[in-house]
């Protein structure tokens, strides 16, 4: 074999090898951006557990606007992490566990400290018992989420919104009342929080995010004007629109509930009629 042939077959297996290591860094490659892109919303959801431990130091520490602004922080964290984790093919057992844990810390436990800091204790031990009631509540809430997710609806009232309506009442009083919370204004926040808490684990249902059904090219233009308009009406005033929003929301279900019971009423009503009607013309036949 030629000094040239040898030279020939080096380079070719040179080439070869270079092609197996470029290769190897390419899956090597891929492999950390999987790794980045499976942490990037479990990042997300420990911004929002953040979030509702800085809460709760906040409460305790009198500082309660702070308090409230931090778990709606948490709320929009967590309507964020699902979705990254969704459109990046990146969901995983261990993030929604982790994800659990951190709505109950956030959703859970962050609005009972801050409503017992703010306006409860005053009660005494009705003031801790009514929080104690809602955290319970939030925890049986996520415990029944996690063996039988909700699908196209949502059973009893979701643990961030409940959260939502809670501190964004604590924000609005803050921000345009100003005033100490006094023993009488403590007992209609202890009837709101049982309520909130009560609505979490009942069976009515509500609107689900996940109806919103998109094709592959995204959502309806009509919803994302929807989002739009959405959007400015809570910048524009956010403690009052959020606390709005979360009223409706919370109210929505059991608005639709009594309105189907009244119509399964008038349906077997007319049932009924229609029975009455008939009975005559069988009895003459």
């Amino acid at each position: 074999m030629s000094d040239k042939q040898q030279d020939q077959q080096n380079q070719e297996g040179s080439t070869v090898e270079a092609n197996i290591s470029s290769l190897f860094e390419v899956k090597e490659e891929r492999a950390g951006l999987r790794r980045g892109i499976y942490l990037l919303p479990n990042l997300i959801t420990t911004g929002a557990l953040f979030s509702g431990f800085y809460s709760m130091i906040a409460a305790m520490s009198g500082a309660f606007e702070n308090a409230a602004i931090a778990i709606v922080v948490a709320g929009f964290l967590d309507a964020l992490d699902g979705r990254i984790a969704r459109m990046t093919n990146t969901q995983s057992e261990f993030g929604v566990q982790y994800d659990s844990l951190s709505d109950m810390v956030a959703f859970g436990v962050a609005p009972a400290v801050l409503m017992f800091s703010f306006a409860l204790s005053s009660l005494g031990k009705i003031g801790w018992a009514v929080a104690f009631l809602y955290m319970a509540c939030g925890a049986l809430r996520l415990a029944r989420f996690n063996t039988k997710p909700d699908n196209q609806v949502f059973f009893g009232l979701a643990s961030p919104a409940a959260a939502g309506v809670l501190a964004t009442m604590v924000w609005v009083w803050i921000e345009y009342v100003n005033m100490p919370m006094i023993y009488q204004m403590a007992l209609p926040a202890a009837f709101i929080t049982a309520l909130a808490g009560l609505l979490m684990v009942s069976n009515v249902r509500y609107y689900s995010p996940k109806q919103m059904k998109s094709d592959k090219e995204g959502i309806p233009f009509v919803y994302l004007l929807g989002i739009i308009g959405l959007f400015a009406l809570v910048f524009s005033n956010p403690p009052v629109m959020l606390l709005i929003i979360g009223i409706c929301y919370a109210t929505s279900g059991p608005v639709q509930f009594l309105l189907r019971r009244r119509d399964a009423r008038d349906d077997a009503r007319d049932e009924n009629d229609r029975a009455d009607e008939d009975a005559p013309k069988q009895n003459a036949l």
